[in-house]
């Protein structure tokens, strides 16, 4: 058995936060293409078809995996806390991402809260309880080099 300390698991920390930013951003995605949301996530790079929308979903989702790996990856130790560093970080981003970034971005008012930003919030959470608990449970096999 993989230890859950030192450099097996450092080794792994990174590309686990990747793949848990990515589980939780397929999960979310669904969630996102059955609101009809993706469309507006391509806009944030001028385009507006869903295929477009799901990219850019699933390189934010990788790169805010990613950075929940690095910031917060020694935290956590096991699936429940995984789901619950998961779930406050997925709460930073839904005030981050839907909240503020984009809709300065897209030329919209920043923290509006109404029926489809608490659909976001809750998008957010789940995402986030994903990523926590598949960080955890891929960081030790991918950490034994």
């Amino acid at each position: 058995m993989v230890s859950t300390t030192g450099n097996a698991t450092a080794a792994g920390t990174l590309p686990a936060g990747v793949m848990g930013g990515l589980a939780g951003g397929i999960v979310f995605g669904m969630l996102m293409q059955m609101m009809d949301m993706l469309p507006m996530v391509a806009m944030l790079v001028g385009a507006e078809s869903v295929a477009i929308g799901w990219l850019v979903h699933l390189a934010i989702s990788a790169f805010i995996g990613a950075v929940f790996a690095l910031a917060l990856g020694s935290r956590v130790s096991s699936a429940a806390s995984g789901a619950a560093w998961g779930a406050g970080y997925g709460l930073l981003w839904w005030v981050l991402g839907p909240l503020l970034i984009m809709p300065a971005r897209l030329g919209m008012q920043t923290f509006m809260f109404n029926e489809t930003t608490m659909q976001s919030l809750m998008g957010h959470l789940v995402y986030g309880v994903i990523l926590g608990i598949v960080f955890v449970l891929v960081r030790p096999r991918l950490g034994r080099g």
